[in-house]
């Protein structure tokens, strides 16, 4: 019974709306979305569930990124899924590569079939009342608007705005004659053989670029404002390979994981720990690539410390090859302003250019602009707490997948879709209905979510949930304690309510339930309400105010 509706009146309201129904709805096709789909139906396969992609192919992230060279910056032990070994004697994958690796896994496994394509999430509205999202959709070139419903929503769609990235305003961007592009809208048409080319970045997008752009274009030039720290490593892993030569695929592809999840925390610890060793390591790595003359200070020895920035990756050397053979080269310096023919730096060098590529990052958006409200509070991520780094604070039956950024993406989102199957099936033996993750239960002293210092971070800080000083509101950054906690932890905590019943709570339950950090947002906390977008369709007056639901806060 949903409030005073019966089974069969719902379902008549249901289908006279045109409202499809999902147990669960998985935003994103990506690497992440395949991956859920792939859990879902593995571990919860009584659940009926779709997965909604804005754009017209599997992929995300790899399908959009076009631009040359482009690749992953972590192993595809690690970067692939625990479930389909990685079979290629590459370990460091090209980007065309990685997009059929994660189609040919959703057609091996059947995933394909529940995606509905050109389906761009608009909004998503949480009922109380009747515990369950309505989420608005535009469909097709015409952006024909439907609506489906769903008992529970896991958002897979990344944390960058795949419209655009960002780009500064360069003073004198309007005088030049060449070609301005961004990575991000990479034209098929750009032909750069034989040009001059300067690529303006120092992160990973810039790195893959350049040796890739040198390869045919007459030189190309690497300009940065500071540099950033850069690895060598070999692109095959001659250790993994070895091991796939003596034990059965799946035995050989978890070894190497493990082996590769190992090195990765290792590493990372050391950069933590002792960062001046890490420096130095870090440096003469670069030194053994480059003649004895170069002045890596200048070009390859940051300011930060290790991992205050993303480490970026080049593989086999490549980057330092192309400079040291001549087809590329690395400047620092600052821009005064682009000119005709190029860019005249605050030194007084003019660099000269045919194509200007402007890496200059990604503009951070969550859950992918959908616009989430939760009984008519819209939610505001910036002032909302994570929890166990995939669900928000005061949001019922939601979850966002977020992966590492020490680490490869997909360790933690396979934790994230595990611990969704986990608490679906936990709701499921109880009769639960919903399930909230509450941040009243401890002092949150808040902290920005993402502990890196780059410049696309602090653009985005203040619209990124925060997270706490403790579990369960610590965003952890280490696989081996996620996975002790997400995969084979108890789900039931002090901070979850779960709830049978399916009325909305009062406004002083609510209010009783709000952080004490007055910032932090929590449904009710703010006067005004503000409807969603179309409405809810399964509200009903005079429901609001009723009586709290059933609820049980668990510990453990």
């Amino acid at each position: 019974m949903l409030g005073s509706w019966s089974a069969t009146a719902l379902a008549a309201r249901e289908r006279s709306m045109s409202i499809e129904h999902f147990d669960v709805l998985i935003v994103g096709a990506g690497l992440s979305g395949i991956g859920a789909g792939y859990h879902l139906q593995a571990r919860c396969p009584g659940k009926r569930y779709a997965i909604l992609e804005g754009r017209s192919a599997i992929g995300g992230t790899w399908d959009l990124f076009r631009y040359p060279g482009i690749r992953s910056d972590s192993d595809m032990f690690t970067l692939g899924y625990s479930f389909r070994p990685w079979k290629e004697a590459k370990a460091i994958a090209d980007g065309p590569s990685i997009r059929e690796y994660v189609r040919d896994t959703a057609r091996e496994f059947g995933v394909d079939r529940h995606i509905r394509f050109n389906h761009r999430v608009r909004s998503a509205s949480w009922s109380s009342e009747h515990t369950r999202w309505t989420v608005e959709v535009d469909v097709g070139p015409g952006e024909e608007r439907v609506r489906y419903s769903c008992d529970f929503l896991y958002v897979c769609s990344g944390y960058y705005r795949y419209e655009s990235g960002y780009t500064p305003s360069f003073p004198g961007a309007d005088d030049f004659q060449g070609r301005l592009v961004h990575p991000q809208s990479w034209p098929q048409d750009l032909d750069y053989r034989g040009k001059r080319v300067v690529v303006i970045g120092s992160g990973a997008t810039a790195v893959t670029l350049v040796p890739a752009m040198a390869a045919d274009a007459a030189h190309v030039t690497m300009l940065q404002r500071s540099p950033s720290y850069i690895a060598s490593l070999p692109s095959e892993d001659a250790i993994a390979n070895a091991i796939r030569e003596h034990l059965p695929e799946r035995i050989a592809h978890r070894v190497a994981r493990w082996k590769n999840v190992a090195l990765s925390l290792l590493v990372y610890q050391v950069c933590q720990r002792a960062p001046r060793l890490a420096r130095r390591m870090l440096r003469s790595g670069v030194a053994r690539h480059l003649p004895p003359d170069f002045d890596i200070d200048t070009h390859f020895n940051p300011r930060y410390d290790p991992w205050d920035q993303r480490l970026c990756l080049v593989p086999d050397g490549d980057l330092f090859r192309a400079v040291k053979e001549g087809r590329a080269s690395v400047v620092t310096d600052r821009i005064r302003t682009f000119t005709k023919g190029g860019v005249l730096l605050e030194s007084g060098k003019e660099l000269e250019a045919d194509i200007i590529v402007t890496a200059t990052g990604l503009e951070l958006l969550l859950c992918g602009g959908i616009r989430i409200a939760v009984d008519g509070d819209v939610l505001e991520p910036g002032r909302a707490f994570i929890y166990k780094g995939l669900m928000l604070g005061g949001v019922p039956n939601f979850a966002l997948c977020f992966g590492y950024t020490n680490a490869s993406w997909t360790l933690r989102a396979e934790l994230a879709s595990i611990y969704v199957c986990r608490l679906l099936s936990h709701m499921d033996r109880h009769g639960y209905r919903q399930c909230l993750p509450r941040p009243d239960e401890s002092d949150l002293d808040p902290r920005p979510l993402l502990g890196l210092t780059s410049g696309y971070v602090r653009r985005s800080a203040d619209h990124l949930p925060k997270q706490g000083s403790k579990a369960p509101w610590y965003f952890r950054q280490n696989y081996v304690l996620d996975l002790l906690a997400m995969k084979l932890g108890p789900v039931e905590d002090r901070a979850m309510v779960f709830s049978k019943e399916g009325r909305p709570p009062r406004r002083d339950v609510a209010s009783a339930a709000r952080p004490r950090h007055a910032e932090a947002w929590y449904p009710g906390t703010e006067p005004a309400r503000v409807a969603t977008a179309g409405g809810d369709p399964w509200a009903k007056a005079g429901t609001r105010g009723s009586a709290p639901p059933s609820s049980r806060r668990t510990r453990s």
